[in-house]
């Protein structure tokens, strides 16, 4: 059995959701395509499908043996396109994971110039604020903020994110702005969980150049970006999320700077991918756009009469934070 023939097969009854419609467009006899799965069942000793009269469904081990087999198509199809003359412009689908807000706030909104240089890339776009494993997931790369632990990806650095520890007027007027490290003991935060079931992530402040971490009391938690900050405008408590994301909220007074002497640690910004898989065109040209998003305008610039940039609908857009 051609086993690359068969995957193909396989993912074509997936995608049509019928083994008529799949013979059809493959040009082959539907008795062929049949035997095709169940060769490849047995091959594998596990059921990838269940079938009825009526409809198909996949296994979990058919979802995950789908997942593996669009990459290994893909890649296969990539490299022969790279090698065909004439051929140079980066194509197929790229499927990247990254934080809910430096989605929408930054890379969304820059899109179409990514789509103009390179028109025959298909994106798909993951936005979440959980963790995601790339080789269960099928992910080609993804952007993460903070400190990376995973010694099995490769990352590659591309800027720094800002923060700043704020809170809304209401807030203040009922419980007193804070003045120093010492007075964040008689206040509440807004905690931020990065998934269910871990500790609330603790505060982390430069003070005379060296972090200190703090817990905060709170009595929400929530694990969204965009919910972080919409708590932090409700009078929930005080919060510390990416420069970028609360630059509107900062000019207009619903939120308020505080401890301006005392900076909260920023996070590093890495594109990471797995190091099992090579770096195809295709990512090495999203890394470089995305690097290039980064460096085209500091989310802060001047420490002293802040200035806040905020993005613009253009090919280079202002750029910034994600996730609290």
């Amino acid at each position: 059995m051609d086993r690359i023939q068969a995957m193909e097969v396989f993912t074509r009854v997936v995608d049509a959701n019928s083994f008529t419609r799949a013979a059809e467009q493959l040009g082959m006899p539907r008795a062929t395509v049949t035997t095709t799965i169940q060769n490849l069942e047995a091959v594998l000793g596990v059921r990838l499908m269940n079938r009825t009269t009526r409809r198909l469904s996949l296994t979990p081990e058919g979802a995950a043996y789908y997942e593996h087999c669009i990459r290994i198509i893909t890649d296969i199809a990539e490299t022969d396109a790279s090698f065909q003359a004439g051929n140079r412009k980066p194509s197929g689908a790229l499927r990247v994971h990254m934080p809910n807000s430096l989605g929408r706030h930054l890379v969304i909104p820059a899109l179409q110039s990514f789509h103009q240089r390179y028109p025959d890339i298909a994106l798909d776009l993951g936005l979440s604020d959980r963790p995601v494993d790339p080789v269960e997931e099928g992910i080609d790369c993804m952007i993460r903020a903070g400190a990376l632990e995973d010694s099995s990806m490769v990352a590659r650095r591309i800027g720094t994110l800002k923060r700043v520890t704020c809170a809304s007027p209401d807030y203040l007027v009922r419980f007193g702005e804070p003045q120093s490290i010492d007075d964040l003991a008689m206040h509440h935060a807004v905690n931020f969980r990065v998934a269910h079931g871990t500790r609330p992530m603790p505060w982390i402040i430069l003070v005379d150049g060296k972090p200190i971490e703090v817990r905060m009391n709170g009595v929400v938690t929530v694990n969204d970006s965009e919910a972080y900050v919409k708590c932090g405008m409700e009078g929930f408590g005080l919060i510390q999320p990416m420069l970028f994301m609360v630059a509107p909220q900062l000019r207009d007074g619903s939120l308020k700077e505080v401890l301006p002497a005392f900076k909260p640690k920023p996070k590093p910004i890495s594109i990471v991918y797995p190091n099992n898989r090579h770096l195809s065109a295709k990512v090495r040209v999203f890394a470089d756009w995305v690097a290039e998003l980064f460096e085209s305008t500091p989310a802060l610039a001047g420490s002293e009469g802040r200035r806040i940039a905020v993005p613009r609908r253009e090919a280079q857009p202002d750029h910034g934070p994600i996730a609290a």
